[in-house]
This record gives C-alpha cells, structure tokens and sequence, in this order.
C-alpha cells in the first residue's frame, strides 16, 4: 500500500510557477467589477443580461476549500442581483497550453462545491430555491478548445429510459485565441483590450508586438481615465509588466514603469532603439554587398515610421492619406516634418510644406 502511495506521489506534477504568475494576474484583473460588467455585457449576448443590475456586483468568494483541502487559485465567484434574486457568476481561468478534455467535468464539481457551501452556510430551508450559476471558461492557450462544453456529452450514450439520469451543465467558454480572429468583438471593452493584448503575440516579429501593445496602451490610457479605477490601471500595468511583455516579447529587457505614460514612452524607446539596430544590421550587410541603395531605403522606412509614431503621441491616429504622403517623402523632408513638430498645431502644419515635393 506504502509503495502504490508512493508511486502516485511520485508521478504528481509541481504547480507550474510561470502558470500561477499569470493565473494570479489574471484573478486580480477580474477581481474589479468594471471588468465582469464589460465580460458579461460585451460577450454573454443573452436577453436575461438586461435584467442585471450591475450597480450591485460583489465578490462572492475567490477560491473554494473542497473535502480534499486542495485550495483552487484560479477561479474567482461574483454575485450580482438578476431581478429579485442573486445570480453568481463563477469565472474559471485556464492557462495551461493544452485543452482539457473533461473541464465540464470540473466545472460540475465546482459548482457542486458552491451549491454545497450556500447550503451549509446560508441555512437555507426545503422551501428555498439554489440561486443560477453562470459558468464562465477564460482560456488562452495557444490550441484552439475544442472540449466539450456540456457534461452530457461526455456521458456515454444510454436507452431512453436511463437518458433522463444523464446529467446537464454547460459552461460558457470565452477562447481568446479565437476569438482574436473574430471581426465581432464588442468596441471600448477592457476585455476586449486584454484579448487584443494577448494576441499581439501573433504579430510577425517583436517590433510588430510593441507597435500594437502601445496602440492598445493608448485606448486603456483613455478608457481608464476616472479616478475610481486607479487600482484598474495599476493592476494592468502590473500584469503587462510581469506577464504580457516578457510572455510576447521575451528579448527584450523591461524597466520598470508605474502608468501608462511611462510605459508608453517605454515602449517607443524601444521600438526606436530596434530601427537602430536595424538599420546598424542594414549598413553591415550593405558594405559587404555594396548595397547602399539598400541601406537609405532601410534608413527611410525607419525616419518614416519614427515620424509617424510621433504624430499619433501628439494628434492622434493618422488617417490612411497622410500615412501615404510620410511614406513617399524623402529623408530631407522627413527631417523638416520632424523639426516643425514642436510648434505645429496640425498635421497640416507638418506636412503641408512638403507636399509639393511629391508633385
């Protein structure tokens, strides 16, 4: 008996450390209500949503103690009031890499822990009712899931009259991966930005990923902007230090930054010092090969893209035309545009001057 216990010990996985940073993260990103009410708003299209009162979001209880004293660090329990009665939202975070096949599984077990505690805490009678659980799966791994979402089809197929014994319980699945390939996703939504966030890791190469965690950096900036969600924005730059930015760009050293400005600034100092590198590269391969042409093209695009990151910090997106226009300017009139910046009220006021160039 002492070898078969010792042989299971033996075979049990240590808790990953990376996996537990992230998950942690994550618990702290929705342990604030304005990210449940854009999760269930922008994402759980179902008419009973317009019966919640958002106003009374609460958490419930963050992790749950089951008969075996093994303590979940991954889910998180909310309780908001749905007409006359209290509807608990229990959110599951999933980062392990691979699916797992039998997660309507737990999630019945965990909602049974959660029946079980109301029951044995709230001293509730034969006459009460179990109050609704809406089970919601945040995956983002870099598989697509494709687990069953329905207990019941994990349950193999019986005679009519033992059917009704099958058990039933869905779970709501929010697959990050996917849905980063979906052209749908709800506008001004901070799930939607850690979503977008997550899927920058998909960009061709890191200077692509800065490019579009610092536009998205820009959007939370302005989002997160009332002083009640102070601990919010504290609790993002938190996880794009330690998790998102050493997860998507992992060559790339982190200082550390306290806000918004200071990492948007981070991140175009770094973007600038990888279009010096790159250019560096450019000149070597273009003395050996005697390629200069080369080299001033490689030179342009990087004074070009410079320019263009400088005028969305100071006016906003740049529309498609004026992006042709900086494209097409020579690196004298690139240098003009850049001195006339500091004083220039407009695009116009920058670009104006040189547009006759191009004719």
């Amino acid at each position: 008996m002492a070898r078969a216990q010792n042989t299971r010990s033996k075979k049990r996985k240590k808790p990953d450390p990376n996996r537990f940073k992230h998950d942690q993260s994550y618990k702290r990103l929705f342990s604030h209500p304005k990210m449940v009410e854009d999760l269930l708003q922008g994402f759980v299209h179902e008419d009973w949503i317009a019966q919640v009162d958002f106003t009374t979001l609460e958490v419930f209880k963050d992790s749950f103690v089951s008969n075996n004293l093994i303590e979940r660090h991954d889910d998180i329990i909310w309780r908001v009031r749905w007409g006359e009665s209290w509807l608990y939202v229990y959110l599951l975070l999933e980062f392990q890499s691979s699916v797992d096949n039998f997660m309507a599984v737990r999630i019945m077990v965990y909602i049974g822990l959660l029946y079980q505690y109301l029951v044995d805490t709230q001293e509730m009678t034969a006459e009460d009712k179990l109050p609704p659980v809406l089970p919601i799966v945040i995956y983002n791994g870099s598989t697509r899931w494709n687990a069953a979402q329905d207990v019941s089809e994990l349950v193999t197929e019986v005679p009519n009259d033992l059917d009704k014994y099958r058990p039933h319980l869905r779970y709501f699945l929010i697959d990050e991966g996917k849905c980063g390939e979906s052209q749908t996703l709800p506008l001004q939504n901070l799930v939607t930005a850690i979503i977008r966030l997550e899927n920058t890791r998909t960009q061709k190469n890191e200077q692509e990923v800065a490019k579009a965690i610092a536009e998205l950096v820009k959007l939370l900036e302005d989002w997160l902007k009332d002083s009640e969600l102070v601990q919010l924005r504290r609790d993002i730059v938190t996880w794009l230090l330690r998790v998102l930015l050493p997860k998507n760009v992992p060559n790339v050293q982190i200082p550390e930054v306290v806000n918004f400005q200071e990492m948007d600034t981070m991140l175009y100092e770094t973007m600038q010092n990888w279009y010096q590198t790159a250019e560096e590269r450019g000149e070597k391969r273009g003395e050996k090969r005697g390629e200069k042409r080369g080299e001033k093209r490689g030179e342009k695009r990087g004074e070009a893209k410079m320019l263009l990151h400088l005028l969305t910090d100071k006016f906003g997106m740049v529309d498609k035309q004026t992006e042709a226009i900086i494209h097409r300017l020579d690196e004298k009139s690139l240098f003009e545009c850049v001195g006339r910046l500091s004083t220039a009220h407009s695009l116009q006021d920058v670009i104006k001057p040189v547009q006759s160039s191009l004719t």
